[in-house]
């Protein structure tokens, strides 16, 4: 994650903010912090692509398959997965609210001959500057935010009439508990201690009714699993942990 920007009516969290601009530089480092996240980042890539694909007739197995389709990412972190969104043909904006998460990304984009337009800017600041995208992306967010509704507001609004948003987040169970933050954070230590708060988790069906309440109706949803025995993830029927969904505008 990173969160969504910064400035007045943001639904920024400052202390969420100050927790990832702290681990900014280690975004690219596939051994430090950020290691779970590259292993999980192929599964994200995954679904978003056959989502849009799906929605905007795109064969998927193209090199080039979101070619042309404007993308934002809300709260990009250092860019892990607009660029492999970039490679696909997209036409991607970063927004976060970490300073130090944009000069990261703008710096490893670079490096890699990528155009991608990183912002540190709230994605309400864009809406209300007139900006609508094909895809919106809110990956592991929702769970930082200050308010939810108001957060799923925006991403909504972002979105094309003929667009597609996905959205990404852990939800609140016990399981979520035990895995996401007890096994995950003083366990196994993927994650610093504090990344993650269980009371600011989101369920699928509150995710899905905040969709809803803005118009947007659900498609597609997936859980997504860790095998202790291979070390990957994948996506799953299992929701009870981390889990993804794809909503559009009805045509």
């Amino acid at each position: 994650m990173a969160a969504a920007g910064t400035g007045e009516g943001s639904t920024i969290d400052a202390a969420e903010v100050a927790r990832f601009e702290a681990l900014a530089r280690d975004w690219w480092d596939v051994k430090g912090p950020m290691a779970v996240l590259h292993k999980f980042n192929p599964v994200r890539l995954g679904f978003v692509r056959d989502e849009a694909c799906a929605r905007f007739g795109r064969d998927p197995k193209r090199l080039r398959a979101l070619e042309g389709l404007s993308v934002v990412d809300i709260g990009c972190g250092g860019g892990v997965l607009c660029e492999p969104l970039a490679r696909l043909g997209a036409q991607v904006t970063g927004l976060d609210p970490a300073p130090t998460n944009i000069a990261v990304a703008r710096a490893h984009a670079q490096e890699s001959g990528l155009e991608i337009d990183y912002r540190q800017e709230t994605i309400e600041a864009v809406v209300a500057g007139g900006a609508r995208f094909d895809i919106v992306l809110a990956m592991e967010v929702v769970e930082h935010v200050a308010d939810v509704e108001a957060f799923v507001g925006a991403c909504c609004a972002a979105v094309k009439p003929d667009g597609l948003l996905v959205m990404a987040t852990i939800n609140r169970t016990l399981k979520s508990y035990a895995l996401a933050i007890v096994g995950a954070e003083y366990v196994l230590r993927w994650l610093p201690r504090g990344t993650h708060d269980w009371a600011k988790f989101v369920t699928p069906q509150e995710l899905e009714d905040a969709i809803g309440r803005r118009g947007l109706a659900i498609g597609s949803r997936t859980g997504v699993v860790f095998n202790p025995l291979t070390g990957g993830w994948s996506a799953a029927r299992d929701m009870d942990v981390n889990y993804m969904l794809a909503a559009a505008p009805a045509r």
